[in-house]
């Protein structure tokens, strides 16, 4: 007889169980998993902000973007598009990597979005971005600790901010065209608070998605994807705040 539990029915099954043996393990192994997920999205920013900081401080972004305006070089174009094929091939090929291939192409991931948003230190005073940066900071602890707690099911939200997402992709190539700083402003706001919904509603996905990969060969995976997931929502915040807030150089 297979005595082995389905690792998608043992969350619901093992989590009315609180006080039980199992269901202590099953809060151990998810708090061990959502603790992965941060260590993952944390260390991920750290080392985009620590590239970018690099770059700025070298000199090398004006290899990227002309410090005068901003404007990429194909060189900086590059850099720029680069992070959508590593979210891409994360997204599409994840199941057939191992997991320290996942890993080591997160960390690319967040080296290359260091580079693309070194161009912010041309832009914006350095006390301005680190204002902006704890902001963001604890506004996202917040958002998450609450999407990780709340009881209430966060998948309708869910579906109006990726809605949300769209629009905003569509008003941000409009504004390509018209360049108005009134739609910006409205853009940037409208940004921060699509990606702090998403926050929550993401934080508490991970979580339920714990029950489907807990005791499986995808659950170290299925962190990075999280991680993934959560370190966008971050910089989202951050760039759409820093837009919004930022003090220019």
């Amino acid at each position: 007889m297979n005595n082995r539990v389905d690792p998608r029915l043992a969350g619901p099954v093992l989590g009315r169980g609180r006080g039980s043996v199992a269901g202590v393990a099953y809060d151990a192994g998810l708090r061990s998993h959502m603790l992965s997920v941060y260590n993952y999205m944390v260390s991920g920013v750290l080392l985009t902000g620590l590239v970018a900081l690099g770059m700025a401080m070298t000199g090398t972004v004006a290899m990227l973007f002309n410090p005068a305006t901003g404007a990429p070089s194909l060189l900086g174009w590059i850099v720029m598009l680069a992070p959508l094929a590593f979210v891409f091939g994360l997204g599409f090929r994840i199941h057939r990597m191992s997991e320290g291939a996942a890993q080591a192409m997160f960390w690319a991931f967040a080296a290359v979005m260091g580079l693309s948003m070194s161009t912010i230190f041309l832009r914006y005073t350095g006390t301005s971005i680190a204002t902006t940066f704890f902001a963001t900071a604890a506004a996202f602890a917040g958002l998450s600790l609450w999407g990780y707690t709340t009881k209430r099911d966060l998948s309708g939200l869910g579906t109006f901010l990726i809605m949300g997402v769209v629009g905003l992709l569509v008003a941000m190539l409009l504004n390509l065209f018209l360049g108005s700083p009134a739609l910006a402003f409205v853009i940037s706001a409208v940004g921060v608070l699509i990606f702090a919904g998403l926050t929550a509603y993401d934080t508490q996905k991970i979580k339920e998605m714990y029950d489907y990969v807990a005791g499986t060969e995808m659950a170290g995976k299925s962190a990075i994807m999280g991680a993934l997931t959560l370190y966008l929502d971050f910089i989202n915040m951050f760039s759409f705040l820093l837009n919004f807030l930022g003090e220019r150089e």
